[in-house]
C-alpha cells in the first residue's frame, strides 16, 4: 500500500500537484457552537461584553481560510479567490457555514473546514466570559466541486 503524503522511505512529503489541471473548485463546510439560552439572548440583542461576536467571528473565519497551509502540515498554499462565512443564531447556539472558492490544482476542503473551526473558536472566545460551557460540534464538509473527482455532496 502506498500513501500520497509519504515517500518510499516513509518520510512525509507534500504531494506534487504541478501536473494537475487548474479547475474552479469550491467546498462548503458546516459546524455549530452550542450556547446557553443566556448567551443566545445576548447575541440576539446588544449585550455581549466583548462586542459584535458574529462580525468578529466572520472575519476570523475568512482570515483562517487564507492561513490554512500555515496550520495544516502538507496542505498546499493556494490562491483563495472567495470565502463566505454565514452565521445563524438559533435557539441552541450558532450554526456556521463557510464556502471557499478557488481556481487551482487542488481542492479547498481543508480551507472550508479551517474557516468553520476558527469561526466557532472565535464565538467561544467572545462568549466564554458570559458562559464558559459552550460546545463546538459537527464540523464537516458538506460539498465540494471541481477537480478530477468532480462534485461530491454529503
Amino acid at each position: 500500500m502506498s500513501f500520497s503524503h509519504v515517500d518510499d522511505s516513509g518520510a512525509a512529503r507534500m504531494v506534487d500537484v504541478a501536473e494537475k489541471e487548474v479547475t474552479v473548485r469550491t467546498a462548503t463546510a458546516t459546524g455549530r457552537v452550542d450556547l446557553s439560552p443566556e448567551v443566545v439572548a445576548l447575541l440576539r440583542g446588544d449585550g455581549m461584553p466583548k462586542g459584535d461576536v458574529l462580525a468578529v467571528a466572520r472575519i476570523a473565519g475568512i482570515m483562517a481560510a487564507k492561513r490554512t497551509p500555515d496550520l495544516v502540515p502538507l496542505c498546499h498554499p493556494i490562491a483563495v479567490h472567495g470565502v463566505t462565512v454565514d452565521l445563524v443564531v438559533d435557539d441552541d447556539g450558532v450554526a456556521v457555514t463557510a464556502t471557499v472558492r478557488t481556481a487551482d490544482r487542488t481542492g479547498v476542503e481543508m480551507e472550508a473546514l479551517t474557516s468553520v473551526t476558527v469561526t466557532c473558536l472565535t464565538v467561544v472566545d467572545m462568549t466564554k466570559s458570559v458562559d464558559p460551557r459552550s460546545v463546538i460540534r459537527a464540523v464537516q464538509v458538506e460539498s465540494k466541486t471541481g477537480g478530477k473527482t468532480g462534485t461530491w455532496q454529503r
